[in-house]
């Protein structure tokens, strides 16, 4: 009779930190193609150029070098590239991107894109999905621009969030010899910690 041997949990698995270079590997150098980089916009494409530029710090105020984000937004006039919404967007416009922090010397990740419109009611805004070290499942946050005041003030997501808290989720407008930069940091933890939804 051979004995039965009890075997253990299998150990959980987080999303990070080989999500940014699994995902995003024509940004690390690897021979291999991805699914999705920068959002691509053309001569054709509506509205107002931007930059988005952040980091994502972690509880001690570091800026991490292994987290991937991904945005998706609406373009200019507020319609999604996706096959339910009736109102399609121009055919180049995609409006999704990934990017890993790991390949910056600051740490940063770096989106040029348009300036969403509004949409349904809802302010201007960018969806965020966070991945990185230690994260068990993705972290979702919207990234809303400090200029759209009389939007976000009728936009029923940001209302909902408590007065004190809702200055973690505004990207403030930035001049720059670039052109308009709107500055948005993710914060995992700490007093400042970006606000996060459940999806």
């Amino acid at each position: 009779m051979t004995e039965q041997k009890t075997r253990g949990q299998t150990p959980s698995q987080t999303v990070g930190p080989y999500f940014a270079y699994g995902l995003t590997p024509e940004q690390y150098n690897y021979p291999l193609a991805q699914i999705a980089a920068g959002i691509t916009v053309d001569e054709e494409t509506e509205g107002e150029r931007i930059r988005i530029v952040g980091q994502v710090f972690d509880g001690e105020n570091q800026p991490i070098g292994d987290a991937m984000i991904e945005i998706w937004q609406a373009d200019a006039k507020g319609r999604y590239a996706h096959p339910a919404d009736p109102n399609r967007p121009n055919a180049t416009f995609t409006g999704f991107a990934r990017m890993g922090t790991g390949t910056d010397p600051q740490k940063r990740f770096v989106f040029e894109t348009v300036k969403p419109g509004g949409r349904d009611g809802q302010a201007p805004h960018v969806n965020v999905i966070v991945m990185m070290r230690g994260l068990l499942t993705h972290a979702y946050t919207r990234i809303y621009f400090a200029d759209e005041e009389a939007a976000n003030a009728a936009d029923p997501v940001l209302q909902a969030v408590p007065a004190e808290r809702r200055d973690t989720l505004l990207a403030q407008r930035e001049e720059t010899s670039y052109g308009t930069v709107y500055r948005f940091d993710i914060r995992m933890q700490g007093d400042r910690e970006t606000v996060f939804f459940e999806v």
